[in-house]
């Protein structure tokens, strides 16, 4: 079998299982499927191999601590109305996320990108339920609460199911 049908097939049924596991036994952590298959992404997007794993989850969760500290700065710190707010705050911590990459630890700029943009999907999400959103959830470390354990954690496991994945495929393509 070659790669890419490995790839497909091995990916197909550990992502059913991830699925599985995330919205049932898991489900009351409140772990977030799509920021796993974000991070499954970002780690072939690394090279998918031990050396991605390491990339992939440090970059993401340093991703994942700067949005998490944008929202910080847009509920506590306002700058005029909220589009101007938000704006600053985000462009001036993708800047300094970025400006992180002169460390080698978190050279992996897009999977940063990744941590930054799930962790901010789901604080923006959270912010449809009222009362939601505050300084005590925003720094939560409960799973389901906290945006940075929960989308840290869901990265971090799918990150490993890219390794299993990746390896699983690697053997069928043999």
């Amino acid at each position: 079998m070659n790669l890419v049908t490995a790839l497909a097939v091995v990916i197909g049924v550990l992502g059913a299982i991830a699925t599985y596991l995330f919205l049932g036994p898991a489900g009351g952590l409140g772990l977030q499927i799509w920021a796993a298959f974000i991070a499954w992404g970002s780690f072939f997007h690394c090279g998918g191999n031990e050396a991605a794993l390491k990339s992939s989850v440090i970059a993401n969760l340093w991703g994942s601590v700067w949005a998490t500290i944008a929202f910080a700065l847009i509920l506590n710190v306002g700058i005029g109305e909220l589009p101007l707010n938000a704006a600053v705050w985000v462009g001036v911590t993708v800047a300094l996320m970025i400006l992180g990459a002169h460390l080698p630890l978190f050279g992996a700029i897009p999977a940063a990108v990744y941590g930054y943009a799930a962790t901010a999907g789901f604080i923006i999400l959270a912010l449809f339920v009222p009362g939601t959103l505050s300084n005590a959830t925003l720094f939560s470390l409960v799973p389901g609460q906290g945006p940075f354990i929960t989308i840290g954690l869901s990265m971090i496991i799918g990150a490993l199911f890219g390794l299993v994945s990746g390896k699983i495929a690697g053997a069928l393509a043999k």
